[in-house]
């Protein structure tokens, strides 16, 4: 079964940009990064190119590796994969945890999701989101929340999952 990500988690951003990797989130890298051992950092990959969004979007490097082969699958010269290539390769950025625990993240993507002192590390599974924690707090789950307020009362979510195959876990 494939590492996870899970919870959400506030953290303090200095001034310089640097703020904690969660530590189960620090476990998730490690385990997804087939290039991390003794000599070399755990890395993570922060996608930042879609200017609609409140927040930054984190990939193992695993995750990358797979929408890396995806991009590869797509037929080359069509408008798609260029679109692709341009959102994913020129907006995107490896980011080494220090020894710390800790990322930078640059002024320029601070601005972007108008990072202030507290940061808030949001699992989706396989990655996770750096939203503002005021901006998160305000309105990062607000989909989820007017999905589930749609619903009838007794309305259980876990219901809506595609039955596992005979035997378990896929």
């Amino acid at each position: 079964m494939a590492e996870r990500f899970r919870g959400s988690i506030p953290q303090k951003v200095d001034a310089k940009g640097r703020v904690s990797v969660p530590a189960s989130f620090r476990r998730v890298i490690e385990a997804c990064d087939p290039g991390y051992g003794p000599d070399k950092r755990p890395e993570v990959l922060i996608y930042f190119g879609d200017h609609r969004r409140a927040y930054l979007e984190c990939y193992t490097m695993q995750a990358a590796a797979e929408i890396d082969a995806q991009i590869d699958m797509m037929p080359r010269g069509t408008p798609e994969r260029a679109r692709m290539e341009d959102l994913f390769y020129s907006n995107s950025q490896t980011f080494t945890v220090d020894d710390d625990g800790r990322i930078i993240l640059p002024q320029v993507l601070r601005d972007r999701i108008k990072l202030g002192p507290e940061a808030c590390f949001v699992a989706t599974g396989d990655r996770f989101r750096i939203w503002d924690a005021a901006i998160f707090a305000a309105e990062g789950n607000r989909a989820t929340t007017d999905w589930l307020d749609a619903q009838p009362v007794d309305f259980d979510p876990f219901s809506i999952l595609p039955p596992l195959p005979r035997g378990g876990a896929a």
